[in-house]
């Protein structure tokens, strides 16, 4: 069996699933439990070439080892090579499907990939193994929070509010999951909470802000999100959420681009105020901005479902569909409950001739429309207050 440690957010393999004997191998240079140990070593101390050296000899002699490519996985984490270390540890889980850290790891990386509904499959079978797994129910959580499972969400956050309802992080994403599934009283007891042990931080009147916004009371929360700019000007995402707001009253176009740039100022990786940005200028109908900033996002977030439709919306536009339907169909791949992708794709293989399946398309908008589910997918790039703040792997 294989026993493993959280170091951070990133669990370690520390002993070998299964390493041949010596005697295996008689005619190996490397001995692959003193590569693996010395590995192991320098992987502790953050000497990632050396680490990775090491166990790259230990699959020389044993190329079925799961602990040395789960551990050239975590290599990979730690240098944000997300794609290379999701390759890594889906070989080391495929060689053994029993190591839970494995998964684990997988689900962080799904998540920092903004991948989060790849990310809940293997963070819920590692929540089944170990239901008291802070980290895994808390990814967990806010994983369904990002992709609107808005009551399993609930679900699987509400038991650790004993240990962490002194987090106001913690308490908003609670927030933001019971307001959108119904759960009022719950709701209710999250923002008291979040005030209580809030205190008069610019943390705590950003949170709030952003609470009064998913609530659609703007005037409130461009109260707070003021307040927490004034006490703090280079707070992440204040200027962000502020720019949402201005946008969403429509009350000043001027002043909503001046928040989103303060925020990529402080923030320059964040792709949400590109796409934001991009929205603003299609409005407004320029074109060439909106279409650079978009791209400006999809550079820092390729699965950024909003900057997809804006693309694909601006480049219906003008007439180029073929380019319109390879924006529309990225956005169907990430998005595909979203009516207004569908509607669009439809209107775009119209244009194409391309009708039997434009009926389809048309078709799949109607019926989610009809179906009134409620929830702010329906208008993506519309009425959302998207969630940049969530995207941070929680501490």
């Amino acid at each position: 069996m294989c026993k493993s440690l959280i170091v951070g957010t990133i669990c370690v393999v520390v002993l070998v699933a299964r390493i041949p004997t010596w005697a295996d191998q008689p005619r190996a240079r490397v001995d692959p439990r003193v590569a693996f140990a010395k590995g192991q070593a320098a992987l502790s101390a953050g000497e990632l070439d050396g680490a990775e050296k090491l166990f790259r000899q230990v699959l020389s002699v044993d190329p079925q080892s799961a602990a040395a490519y789960a551990n050239l996985g975590v290599i990979a984490m730690r240098r944000k090579d997300w794609e290379r270390a999701l390759t890594l540890l889906k070989q080391a889980e495929q060689l053994d499907p029993r190591m839970s850290g494995v998964r684990l790891n997988v689900g962080i990386v799904e998540f920092r990939r903004a991948n989060y509904s790849g990310a809940i499959a293997p963070l819920r079978s590692v929540l089944r193994e170990q239901p008291d797994s802070a980290q895994a129910r808390y990814l967990l959580g806010l994983c369904e929070v990002l992709t609107e499972h808005y009551g399993e969400a609930v679900t699987d956050l509400e038991p650790l509010w004993p240990e962490r309802s002194k987090d106001v992080m913690y308490l908003y994403v609670v927030g933001i999951a019971a307001h959108n599934s119904g759960q009022s009283s719950l709701d209710e007891k999250a923002l008291a909470r979040m005030i209580e042990v809030g205190g008069d931080t610019p943390e705590l009147h950003l949170i709030l802000g952003k609470a009064y916004l998913n609530r659609q009371e703007n005037d409130a929360a461009i109260k707070e999100l003021n307040l927490a700019a004034a006490e703090d000007a280079s707070l992440p995402f204040v200027h962000f959420n502020l720019g949402m707001a201005h946008t969403r009253l429509g009350d000043d176009d001027e002043l909503a681009e001046a928040e989103f740039r303060k925020d990529i100022e402080i923030e320059p990786d964040v792709a949400d105020d590109y796409a934001q940005l991009g929205l603003l200028y299609a409005r407004q109908q320029k074109k060439e901005e909106a279409e650079r900033v978009f791209e400006e996002a999809l550079r820092r977030e390729p699965r950024l479902a909003t900057a997809r439709l804006g693309l694909a919306q601006l480049y219906f536009g003008e007439e180029k569909f073929t380019m319109a339907l390879r924006e529309a169909d990225a956005a169907v791949r990430l998005a595909p409950d979203n009516q207004n992708v569908h509607y669009l794709r439809g209107r775009i293989l119209t244009r194409l001739g391309r009708q039997t399946e434009a009926r389809t398309e048309l078709a799949a908008a109607q019926r989610l429309m009809n179906q009134s589910l409620g929830k702010a997918r329906a208008n993506l790039g519309d009425g959302t207050i998207p969630n940049p703040e969530l995207t941070r792997e929680p501490k």
